[in-house]
Order: structure tokens, then sequence, then C-alpha cells
């Protein structure tokens, strides 16, 4: 069985623990100026339909620093996903030429027929239900500052999109409540909350307001992300009305606890869901985050690959 890295919910928390601890060891050998070139002579295809710094920077560096090439493939090279030619088609050949296959994409369901007819491993860059390796170097940034996570608390202030799953599905696997601050009509797919009380999860660690004051009562991590995210563009004042008073600010996090970290999975557009004052405050953990995404993904494609 070949092993993908979808979404946060298809691992255990067991083997979720494994990669976080094993990703700050990982880290620190590279810190300390070691390499673990466990991937010499592999390949990775990084294909995107949408574009990111953070996120193809980190990937291909972690590449580079496992002994692996990569491909950076654009639609303009393959064409959209199942258009120019059929999914199953495409990852076939994927398999046949490369060691793993990093997709970027607009739909979670084309993710998951690549997955179907792959026979390397597929991973979630981000799509339009989550965006999981974020997710984890969030946990990765939490961990490390606030040591363990069991019994913490992360509110999510703002549009309950992709970002807003994977940390809903990582704070449950790590055993942290989870609450979500966010105007009437942007809440999280009914589904998702179904899945999470399926595994589980009650109203007490899954916590949903449209008060972002009180939120963030006892947060120990307050996050947030844009309003407008890729592709709404169109609905952008509309939203930045309708998310008046969801601002993250110096007022909002003095509410929480006194060690407070705030994140925030970037680009941010300060001054709006967050401001520049936050950004630059010692509560700001926001710059560990990005550069964890480096981190934990390095030792989600070292576990992939050697599988």
């Amino acid at each position: 069985m070949v092993n993908h890295f979808l979404t946060i919910a298809d691992y255990s928390s067991e083997k979720l623990h494994e990669l976080l601890y094993q990703a700050i060891e990982l880290k620190k050998l590279y810190k300390d100026g070691g390499r673990d070139l466990c991937a010499a002579g592999k390949t990775i295809a990084i294909f995107f339909e949408k574009p990111s710094c953070r996120t193809r920077v980190s990937f291909e560096t972690l590449a580079n620093q496992l002994g692996a090439a990569t491909i950076y493939l654009k639609p303009e090279d393959v064409g959209s996903l199942g258009q120019r030619e059929p999914i199953k088609d495409l990852m076939r050949v994927m398999n046949g030429m490369v060691d793993m296959f990093v997709g970027r994409v607009f739909k979670h369901s084309d993710l998951v027929e690549l997955a179907k007819w792959a026979t390397i491993p597929v991973v979630n860059a981000l799509c339009d239900k989550y965006h999981p390796c974020q997710g984890m170097a969030d946990i990765m940034t939490a961990y490390e500052h606030l040591g363990d996570l069991k019994g913490k608390k992360l509110t999510y202030i703002g549009d309950g999109n992709n970002v807003s799953a994977s940390l809903a599905w990582a704070c449950f696997k790590f055993g942290m409540t989870f609450c979500v601050a966010r105007p009437d009509g942007y809440d999280m797919p009914a589904e998702l909350y179904q899945q999470l009380k399926s595994q589980g999860a009650t109203d007490e660690n899954i916590i949903v307001t449209t008060d972002p004051k009180a939120s963030v009562e006892n947060a120990d991590v307050i996050y947030t992300d844009t309003w407008v995210s890729m592709g709404q563009e169109e609905e952008k004042a509309k939203r930045i009305k309708d998310f008046q008073g969801y601002q993250v600010n110096m007022d909002l996090v003095k509410l929480a606890n006194d060690n407070v970290k705030v994140m925030h999975c970037l680009p941010a557009y300060r001054d709006l869901e967050i401001t520049d004052e936050v950004i630059e405050s010692p509560y700001s953990v926001i710059f560990d985050e990005a550069e964890n995404r480096l981190h934990f993904q390095r030792m989600l494609v070292k576990d992939l690959l050697q599988r």
C-alpha cells in the first residue's frame, strides 16, 4: 500500500506525534550543520495550480537538503488537472519517472484521484478543503513554544477555510481545544464537524462562536488568516465588511493568556485581519511558523520516501 499525506485526518495521533518529534530532531541536525542525504538520487515533482512563496521554497529547499532533485511543474507544462489528459494518465506517467508527487491544487478531489492511481507518495501542499502541511507546521511551532499541547487551547479567528479545517483536525489529534470565531455564513463545512465528532470530538473541545473576544479567553494560541483568499477577489469588499470586528489587534491579544502565541499562515494583509503591531510584537511566532514549513515537511518527505 502506498502512503500519502492528503489530510491530517488520515493519520493516527500516534503517527503524527512521531513525525512531530522526529521533525524537531531533524531540524536540530540541520541547524547544527549536519545533513541527512536519505533521498539522494530521488526526484520530486512539484505541481502548482496556485502559486506560493513558502510552499515552493520550502519543498525545493528540503529536497536539496535531503539530496533529491525537484521538477517544478505549472499548468502550462502539463495542463490543468484532468483537462489536457485524464488524471489517471498523468499520474501513471509520474509513477514511472519520479519518486514523489507534491500537488498544490484547486480541488481536493483531484488529489484523491491522483492518489488512487499513484504507486508513489502524493503530498497535499494545499487544496480547497485542507492545508495539512501548514497545519502540522503550526503544531510544531506551538509545541516548541508551549511544550506539551494536550489541554491547550487554539483559537482561530477568521474564515472557515482549508487552513482552519486542518487546524481543527490537528488540534483534535494532539488533544487541544479548537475554538473558531467567525461571522455567520463563514463557518467550516458541516461535514467536517460530523467527521470530527465521529472520531470522538465534543462540543467542549470543538467550539464555534461569532464572538472573537469570548473566543480568546484562556487561549494559548491565537491564529488568523487572510479574509480574502486567492480566487475570492470579487468578494473582497463584502468580506472586509463582514469581518469587521474580527481583527487580531493588541486589545484582543491581551484578553488571552499572558503567554499567548499569535500565528498567521501568511501572506498577511497587515492592519486588515491582523495589525502590524501584533505581527512585530513578542507574542508573534509567525516567522518561526513559516520556517517550520521547511522543517516539518523535510521529515514528512523523508518518512514517505523510506516507507
